[in-house]
């Protein structure tokens, strides 16, 4: 089925195209890079990106600006991906080993287009980089930001009025974000609303408008506080940030069915009948917040469940990450530095399996690698590349 905002906008030509737009100012300043379309079936972002940037003169800008398509095969079909999802392919060992595969997926081709874009874009600049992944969601949904729990990327999404979710990086293996995340760079994702929604289209056009103003790169006063308007409205003055408590994770071969009439941010009381799984029904076991029920043939996430995360906690955890308080960690039964740089924490199983989670989500340790005997626990702070933000405006106005 053609989108409704397909009548007005015609994508063919942008579904064959790379890089939708490249701006560029003689002046030196930050980098920022687009990327959408990562799955095939969400064009709503690169439609977005042509219609706010073909407004721009690059003589007003103030550093660069990249639009960059994801998985151009699966969008000249409209399927979210072909093979396998390239945005769950961005881990340390695919990466690696990627150019030994004697048979390669379409994605893999893809993967290797776009990761050599983004080596050549961060070797060429020595500014504040800005990384952000534009998607849809199959459910209606308010629009949100997705991000990895760095302070740089709190201080960031915090600009944008609309909610902020944490934690993902526990539940997902290879997102994009993740693995630039990694090396260092602020970068969110951002949902902007339901795959063929016309709303999609002007909540990303807004979010752009403002990522471009909050960045440095072209300054647009007067219009952000009239973007940030219309944001706000979409998420419903929905400022919270919560964090991912729950995925269900879609077995292959297995027949799953979510419920019609779910949508994110959903509050759903325990005992509702949320899905079927080869024809057994699923019930919520307890009171919880719907997020990103799945209504589509493709994915392996059947819906998430949230909760919202209390100020103080959100202050507290800044404060310790400050102070480097992490270093009390190492001194609890079973946990170690995985290494001299200190980024990760390896937990032994047979001795910390029993610590609470919640005191290393403080300490901005949440990506989680588990082997047979042990947990690693890594910090975006950790290899967050500090130093490219710390005096910007944004920065220190997160802090007040």
């Amino acid at each position: 089925m053609t989108p409704e905002f397909q009548k007005e906008v015609t994508i063919e030509d942008l579904k064959k195209r790379r890089f939708l737009k490249v701006l560029k100012s003689e002046r030196t300043g930050p980098v920022l890079i687009f990327f959408a379309g990562i799955h095939g079936n969400e064009p709503a972002g690169m439609i977005a990106l042509e219609k706010v940037l073909s407004e721009i003169d690059p003589k007003m800008l103030q550093g660069s600006v990249y639009a960059i398509s994801g998985n151009l095969k699966a969008l000249s079909k409209n399927k979210r991906y072909l093979d396998c999802d390239l945005n769950r392919m961005w881990t340390s060992a695919r990466i690696e080993k990627r150019s030994f595969e004697k048979e390669l997926y379409a994605e893999d081709l893809e993967q290797e287009e776009l990761f050599g874009i983004i080596q050549e874009i961060i070797s060429e600049n020595k500014t504040p980089l800005y990384f952000i992944d534009l998607h849809t969601t199959s459910s209606d949904t308010l629009p949100f930001i997705t991000i990895n729990d760095s302070l740089i990327n709190r201080r960031f999404s915090k600009l944008f009025p609309v909610p902020v979710i944490l934690g993902i990086e526990e539940y997902l293996e290879g997102p994009l974000l993740s693995y630039i995340n990694n090396l260092g760079f602020v970068s969110l994702g951002f949902e902007s609303g339901q795959h063929t929604s016309k709303e999609a289209v002007y909540n990303a056009e807004s979010f752009i408008r403002m990522a471009l103003h909050f960045s440095g790169i072209l300054k647009l006063s007067d219009q952000v506080e009239k973007e940030s308007l219309k944001l706000a409205k979409a998420a419903e003055n929905n400022r919270k940030i919560y964090e991912i408590i729950y995925r269900y994770n879609i077995m292959k071969n297995e027949h799953f069915k979510m419920k019609p009439g779910f949508v994110s941010f959903e509050k759903v009381e325990k005992g509702t009948l949320l899905a079927t799984s080869d024809e057994r029904d699923i019930y919520l076991s307890r009171k919880a917040t719907m997020f990103m029920p799945l209504y589509q043939k493709k994915g392996e996430d059947g819906y998430y469940l949230i909760r919202k995360i209390e100020p103080f906690f959100l202050r507290l955890s800044a404060y310790l990450r400050k102070i480097n308080a992490d270093h009390v960690l190492v001194l609890l039964p079973g946990v170690s530095w995985e290494n001299s740089n200190r980024s990760a924490l390896l937990i032994n199983l047979k001795i910390a399996r029993f610590l609470a989670k919640q005191i290393f989500h403080l300490l901005g340790y949440r990506s989680r690698e588990t082997g047979p005997d042990h947990i690693k626990v890594s910090s975006r702070d950790r290899v967050s590349k500090m130093e490219l933000y710390r005096e910007l405006k944004w920065y220190k106005k997160a802090l007040s």
